[in-house]
C-alpha cells in the first residue's frame, strides 16, 4: 500500500449533486481589504495550547494587516457540526471566511457547493509544492482543491511505562499481547483500566477490522467480523467494563489515558498536549498499535484536518492569506510542538522527525500502511447514524451477537450508498 494511501479522489459530480442540500450557496463572495475576518477552528479536549498557537498567528496577521480584526470560534466536532456548516453554506451572514474541517467531510460539503477552489492559490503560493499529491487528494473532488491540509492524524498505542515496568511487561506486539497484558493490568490493579476503548470510538475499532481484512463496506464479512470480535472483546469487565465504557467516544479515551484512569488507550499523535496536561506526564511510551501478526502494524486511520475557504467569504484574498499563515511551515511546526499534530508539508514533517523521537512510532505506522474512509457523502450518514459505535455497543452491551449486529451494520452502509 503506498503511504498516505488516500481513497480515490475523482467523486462523480453527479453522484455529489444527489446528496447536495436543496438549498444553494447564495452569495459567491467578495474581496474587502478590511473589516472582520471570521475563522471557524475545532475545539480540542485541551484547547488551551491550539488557542495560543493561534493567536500568534492573528497576532502576526494583524501587524501586516491594520485594518483587519480576526475573529475565531472553536466549533465542537460532535455530529452537530454538520448542521452547523450546512446552515453557514445556506447563510453567508452566519458564515465565516475560514474554516477548519475534516477530511472525512470533504465529499459532503463539496456536494453542498459550500467552499471555494483553491486550486490556483496553493499553486502560486511558494509552499505549496511541499503538501505531497498524495495528501491533497485528502482535500481534492473532481479536481478541484477545497482546502489546505492542515495537518496528518494518526493513532498509535499509547502506554503507561511505570505500570508496564512494575507488573512486568512488555509493550504489546500483537493483538493478542494487547489484550493478556489488558486483562492482567486490570487483575493485579483494578483501579485502571487495562487499555480504554469506547463503543463510540470508531477510528479506535476499524484497525482491528482493517487489519483482519475487512472494510467499511462489508462489515458482515468473516474478516471484519474478526476484526470486530477483537476490539468488542476488549469492552469487558476484566478490561474496559461496558456499563462505562460502551459509551466512550475517542476523546473520553484520551481524557481517561491522560488523567491516569487507564494503563493504555489508542491515542493520536494530537492527543500529545492534553496527555501531557494530565496525570499519565513523563510516564508514558508510545509503540504502533499491533496488527494479529506478529511484528505487524495494524492499519491506521490517516484522519486529519484541512483549512478551507468558504465560497461566501467577502474577503477572499484576506481569508486566503491568512489561511496560508496558519497553514503554513512555521505555524505548522508550532501546532505541532503544542497539540502533537503531524505537519503536512514535507520539510516540516522531516524536520521535526530529525529532532523528535516521539513521531517514530506514527511514522513507522504511516509507512505500514494507512486507510482512509469512502470520499462519498454517503460516509456522513454512515458516521452520523452512529452506525459503527451502535453496532459495537449492541455486542458489549449483549444486546446482540457479533453476526447480529455486523449484519445490521452492513445494511445500514448499504442503505447509506443506495444500495440494495
Amino acid at each position: 500500500m503506498k503511504i498516505l494511501n488516500w481513497a480515490a479522489a475523482g467523486v462523480a459530480l453527479l453522484a455529489l449533486a444527489a446528496c447536495a442540500p436543496s438549498t444553494a450557496p447564495s452569495a459567491s463572495g467578495g474581496d474587502d481589504k478590511s473589516g472582520t475576518l471570521r475563522v471557524w477552528l475545532f475545539d480540542e479536549p485541551n484547547r488551551a495550547p491550539k488557542e495560543k498557537v493561534v493567536a500568534e498567528a492573528i497576532k502576526e496577521f494583524g501587524a501586516a494587516n491594520a485594518d483587519v480584526k480576526v475573529e475565531v470560534t472553536y466549533v465542537p466536532t460532535t455530529p452537530a457540526r454538520h448542521e452547523k456548516f450546512k446552515g453557514a453554506f445556506n447563510d453567508p451572514a452566519s458564515a465565516p471566511d475560514v474554516a477548519e474541517y475534516g477530511n472525512t467531510d470533504l465529499a459532503e460539503y463539496a456536494a453542498a457547493g459550500g467552499f471555494a477552489d483553491l486550486s490556483a492559490d496553493l499553486r502560486s503560493w511558494p509552499e505549496g509544492k511541499d503538501v505531497g499529491a498524495d495528501l491533497l487528494k485528502s482535500a481534492t473532488v473532481d479536481g478541484k482543491v477545497y482546502g489546505l491540509p492542515w495537518f496528518i492524524g494518526i493513532r498509535a498505542l499509547y502506554y503507561r511505562t511505570d505500570v508496564f515496568e512494575e507488573l512486568g511487561l512488555k509493550p504489546p506486539t500483537t493483538i493478542e499481547n494487547l489484550t493478556s497484558a489488558a486483562r492482567e493490568i486490570r487483575k493485579k490493579k483494578p483501579e485502571l483500566y487495562g487499555v480504554a476503548v469506547g463503543g463510540e470510538y470508531t477510528f479506535g475499532a476499524l484497525p482491528f477490522v482493517w487489519d483482519a481484512g475487512g472494510d467499511i463496506e462489508s462489515l458482515d464479512s468473516p474478516e471484519a467480523r474478526k476484526g470486530v470480535q477483537a476490539y468488542t472483546d476488549l469492552l469487558s469487565d476484566d478490561n474496559c467494563p461496558p456499563q462505562t465504557c460502551a459509551s466512550l467516544t475517542g476523546g473520553k479515551t484520551v481524557e481517561l489515558f491522560a488523567s491516569g484512569k487507564a494503563a493504555m488507550g489508542i491515542l493520536g499523535n494530537f492527543s500529545r498536549s492534553a496527555v501531557d496536561a494530565g496525570a499519565a506526564a513523563g510516564k508514558y511510551a508510545v509503540v504502533p498499535l499491533p496488527g494479529a501478526k506478529e511484528g505487524a502494524i495494524a492499519p491506521a486511520f490517516s484522519g486529519g484536518n484541512n483549512l478551507g475557504v468558504m465560497k461566501s467569504s467577502k474577503h477572499r484574498s484576506l481569508a486566503v492569506k491568512f489561511l496560508q499563515l496558519l497553514g503554513g511551515k512555521a505555524y505548522q511546526t508550532k501546532m505541532y510542538e503544542a497539540m502533537g499534530n503531524l505537519p503536512t508539508l514535507t520539510s516540516a514533517r522531516d524536520e521535526l522527525a530529525a529532532k523528535d523521537s516521539f513521531l517514530k512510532p506514527f511514522l513507522d505506522t504511516v509507512a505500514a500502511g494507512t486507510r482512509f474512509v469512502p470520499i462519498d457523502p454517503a460516509w456522513v450518514k454512515i458516521d452520523n447514524q452512529k452506525v459503527i459505535p451502535t453496532m459495537l455497543q449492541k455486542i458489549a452491551t449483549k444486546q446482540a451477537t457479533v453476526e447480529q449486529a455486523t449484519d445490521e451494520a452492513a445494511a445500514a452502509v448499504k442503505a447509506a450508498f443506495g444500495r440494495s
